[in-house]
């Protein structure tokens, strides 16, 4: 499980990385900013649309996007799978959590499944569902049968935690990306975007958010 200290009252910070879960200014701005505008969304949302993400952590970014697909009042189920080597217990990802009221409702829903979710790997909540599947990604991800829409690059920094980042990984991001699909990253660091780029993805830098000047978007031609 993840091993975490806390800032500022109710931000984690990964001691295994060295690395806060999410901005310490606006976590919630930034996720709409980086992975939903990042990956053209919601206006790209459709039924079936399959979302994947390295990094669940808090499950911020899950929530932040089941959020604007209801908000859509689109029919339909989205899908969304995630990998984590470390996942958080269930009262740390509610603490954690608590500092978004805006989502307080889906935040309750995700709580009260969380033991479902890391028994199974797979629930079903109301218009989504969720798979988490656990490990090393360099490990699961090859052995995934699963082909995402749009990605959430979403591991902590490149700089702590490489291992996430490496060119060899991002070759089976793109190797399960559908043609036309996307991916986002708040991370512009030179050797993320050209593993992307070997890959095969055409590769954007894109205006970051907050102090972060840049940001990376990649799409599968």
């Amino acid at each position: 499980m993840a091993e975490l200290t806390w800032q500022e009252g109710d931000v984690p910070v990964s001691t295994r990385f060295d690395d806060p879960y999410f901005s310490l200014d606006n976590g919630l701005d930034e996720t709409r900013h980086v992975f939903l505008a990042g990956n053209d969304l919601p206006s790209g949302f459709r039924d079936g649309f399959h979302i994947a993400e390295l990094g669940f952590g808090t499950g911020l970014n899950f929530l932040t996007t089941l959020a604007a697909w209801r908000a859509t009042g689109r029919p339909g189920r989205l899908r969304y799978s995630a990998f984590e080597a470390y996942p958080m217990p269930a009262p740390d990802v509610a603490r954690a959590l608590s500092a978004f009221p805006a989502l307080s409702a889906e935040a309750m829903e995700l709580v009260a499944i969380w033991p479902a979710l890391l028994a199974e790997g797979a629930v079903a909540l109301p218009g989504v569902d969720l798979q988490l599947i656990p490990g090393d990604a360099r490990a699961s991800l090859p052995a995934w049968s699963g082909v995402a829409d749009a990605w959430y690059l979403d591991g902590f920094a490149p700089a702590k935690n490489p291992e996430l980042w490496g060119e060899a990984l991002m070759a089976e991001v793109f190797a399960h990306t559908a043609p036309g699909g996307s991916a986002a990253t708040y991370t512009a660091a030179g050797f993320v975007r050209r593993g992307l780029a070997a890959a095969g993805f055409t590769v954007s830098r894109l205006p970051g958010y907050g102090r972060k000047r840049h940001m990376t978007r990649a799409e599968r031609p």
